[in-house]
């Protein structure tokens, strides 16, 4: 069933949306011609004639599916060929009215459903020139019908009809431009809503002064890293790094001082750091550094580069450039331990760096 469904609608999600609503505006075309071929069953409308129409009705139907099914209609502004298949039903409306004499009343329903079905797709300018067009042709059937066959369409009554659609017309035209606002609205608070919510999940995982993974969602990727290497069998590394005098350095450069040297840290730190690793901001001027699925040679190779570019870098103070150094502690996860474990030995290893001499990267 799902294949057939698939050679009929193809897999495309927006082609099966255009060739869905095209099979609608077929199966509201073929009630039209169960409607029409009554009228030859009461012996209100010529079966020659109503055999004709019922050629041209449907066989619009099926071009414009066709067209849509080949892919030939997206070459056009309007791929689902929403317009054409009105202004065609319409023109087979008018031909109806010519038809059925007596019963002509019901192509007016007909009309209407189009139009409605129009309503939700097209814009309000399509649906006035759709509108428009409906009035001219169906007040040209109808003077055309009251002039050839007036005992039958009789010039009174038919001025009556024109008044309906001439009135009627405008007002779909209407409700389709309360429609096209009301779905814009829809569009701008979805834009608005999506947008937001892209907002809290950057507040919810991003540190909001240096721009840097928070200490919440790193503390969840180490997790989510200890468990892939549980069931791999590989390793990482944890490194916790610190602004060596911090406070001095802060106190140089000034009112926000302190932000300005860890948004200055943060961004240059991160030019060094490889694509799969992780740099995030943990707490005053400490950065945790999680390095996936890495030794610890190779891990503290990396961590030598990084404190070397930073302190090439300068910060720009008000008495001068800055030197920034930073010390490391690195540590690689064990089998059997937490990451709480390797993170502690990491400090541990930082702390003992610092009480040495500042500036180096201590491995434990």
């Amino acid at each position: 069933m799902h294949s057939l469904l698939d050679v009929l609608l193809t897999r495309d999600p927006l082609q099966r949306v255009r060739l869905s609503q095209a099979l609608l505006a077929m199966a509201m075309v073929s009630a039209g011609v169960a409607g029409m071929h009554y009228f030859v069953w009461i012996g209100a409308a010529s079966s020659r004639g109503v055999w004709l129409w019922t050629l041209f009705s449907m066989g619009g139907m099926v071009v414009a599916f066709a067209l849509i099914r080949s892919g030939w209609s997206r070459r056009w502004p309007d791929p689902s060929l929403t317009v054409a298949q009105m202004v065609y039903a319409i023109a087979s409306g008018a031909f109806a009215y010519a038809l059925v004499g007596a019963g002509r009343g019901g192509v007016f329903t007909i009309v209407m459903v189009i139009l409605m079905f129009g309503m939700f797709i097209a814009t309000p300018r399509q649906m006035a020139a759709v509108s428009l067009y409906a009035v001219a042709l169906f007040g040209a059937t109808m003077a055309l019908m009251a002039w050839r066959r007036p005992e039958v369409y009789v010039p009174a009554i038919e001025l009556g009809h024109f008044i309906m659609v001439a009135t009627m017309m405008p007002a779909v035209s209407i409700l389709a431009a309360r429609l096209a606002r009301m779905r814009e609205r829809s569009r701008q608070h979805r834009t608005e809503l999506t947008a937001a919510l892209a907002r809290i999940r950057e507040l919810a995982t991003r540190d909001e002064l240096t721009g840097l993974i928070n200490r919440r969602h790193l503390q969840e990727l180490m997790e989510q890293e200890h468990q892939r290497c549980i069931r791999s069998g590989h390793t990482f590394c944890v490194a916790v790094l610190e602004i060596d005098d911090y406070a001095v350095l802060a106190l140089r450069l000034g009112r926000g001082g302190a932000e300005t040297l860890l948004r200055g840290v943060a961004q240059e730190s991160l030019r060094f750091v490889r694509v799969a690793d992780v740099l995030a901001h943990w707490a005053g001027e400490r950065f945790v550094l999680l390095m996936s699925d890495t030794r610890a040679p190779l891990a503290r190779g990396g961590l030598d580069r990084l404190r070397e570019k930073v302190a090439d870098s300068r910060v720009v103070a008000a008495d001068g450039a800055l030197r920034v150094t930073l010390s490391a502690g690195l540590a690689e996860h064990h089998a059997g331990e937490t990451v709480a474990q390797t993170l502690a030995r990491a400090e541990d290893a930082l702390h003992e760096t610092q009480s040495h001499s500042r500036g180096r990267v201590a491995a434990d």
